[in-house]
């Protein structure tokens, strides 16, 4: 990376505290003509001959401007060769900044320019690698258990089945997540919002989870009248996203409880379960795509780690927030909220 290596005597940047390189040049051509004039006077005085006076002025110019004028253009050369390595795939190279004028504030964008499509490569290539190990696990116990039955190794079991039916519905879910998480990122999901009433979207979730769990207590409370600005269909998407991880994690016979309110001009929507809850370093780390928490690992019934993903980014778009917090005594409370 740019900086590692120790500066020579050309390295000297005495010019880096001007904020403006036109005021850069303006004094390099100054001190330049300066040096000139300098010149011609000392050598007139002692008696160079005329014509051996401009040469000397220029070489003595040339040296002055290079030194000063060097570290107003290294910071270009360096874009260039880190340029020159982003193209090949390489986006560790960074340019060192101590200028404050026009070329130090492209050089630090550029800085920022590389790290975010470094994070950018990085999170491609671990999304490329969970995506394939989230496919080949479930896709490898269904062929082995396929090819069982069809080779006549064992019995077309109902309840194995009923399980490989469970795998195949768990990847239907995941890919048509995936697909949604690339719309919502590519911007080809827009959102189509009006006025809505809270409490129908909330119930509706509710009943929908009920739906697939019939042993699931779902308790919905919201402010009367209580109405927000946004895309409906896509708010349902985030709490039912956020109620399917709190009905994966909920002990059995512990309800779930759903709550909207108004709160300093904006709805909050909570969704808090009685489950292990999630420790107070993952709290951020739970929005991110494939991340789970420990506790969410341990449990065959995991998600793909996606459903949170989507969630905040669906927030996002309204303009909204959404955070995960401990509930005392156990369980985990997720909390959203939008410009109402």
């Amino acid at each position: 990376m740019a900086g590692d290596k120790p500066r020579s005597v050309f390295d000297i940047r005495p010019l880096d505290r001007i904020s403006s390189i036109r005021t850069k040049f303006a004094f390099i051509i100054i001190l330049a003509v300066g040096v000139s004039a300098a010149v011609s006077q000392i050598g007139f005085e002692l008696g160079i001959w005329v014509w051996l006076r401009p040469p000397i002025a220029i070489v003595i110019s040339l040296a002055i401007v290079r030194v000063l004028a060097r570290g107003t253009t290294s910071p270009l050369r360096e874009m260039e060769r880190a340029a020159a390595q982003i193209a090949t795939g390489d986006y560790s190279h960074r340019v060192e900044v101590t200028s404050r004028d026009e070329v130090g504030r492209l050089a630090a964008e550029f800085n920022a320019m590389a790290a975010e499509l470094d994070q950018t490569e990085r999170m491609r290539r671990d999304l490329v690698a969970n995506v394939s190990h989230e496919l080949r696990t479930p896709i490898s116990a269904l062929q082995a258990h396929l090819e069982n039955i069809v080779d006549g190794v064992e019995p077309a079991d109902p309840e194995v089945l009923r399980t490989m039916l469970a795998q195949t519905e768990r990847l239907g879910r995941m890919v048509s997540q995936l697909l949604d998480l690339s719309r919502l990122e590519s911007g080809g999901s827009p959102l189509h919002s009006r006025r809505f009433p809270v409490e129908s979207v909330l119930e509706q979730a509710a009943s929908e989870s009920r739906l697939h769990r019939p042993d699931l207590d779902v308790r919905v409370r919201v402010d009367a009248g209580l109405e927000v600005e946004g895309d409906p269909e896509r708010v349902h998407q985030v709490v039912a996203n956020l109620l399917e991880n709190a009905a994966r994690y909920s002990p059995a016979g512990e309800p779930i409880d759903v709550s909207g309110r108004s709160a300093g001009g904006r709805v909050v929507i909570e969704v808090a379960d009685r489950g292990p809850g999630i420790a107070p370093e993952e709290t951020a780390r739970v929005f991110e795509r494939f991340y789970r928490a420990d506790q969410s690992r341990a449990n065959d019934r995991g998600g793909a780690g996606l459903g949170l993903a989507i969630a905040q980014w669906i927030v996002d778009l309204h303009g909204g927030e959404i955070s995960a917090e401990q509930r005392q005594p156990n369980g985990c409370r997720m909390v959203i909220s939008l410009p109402a």
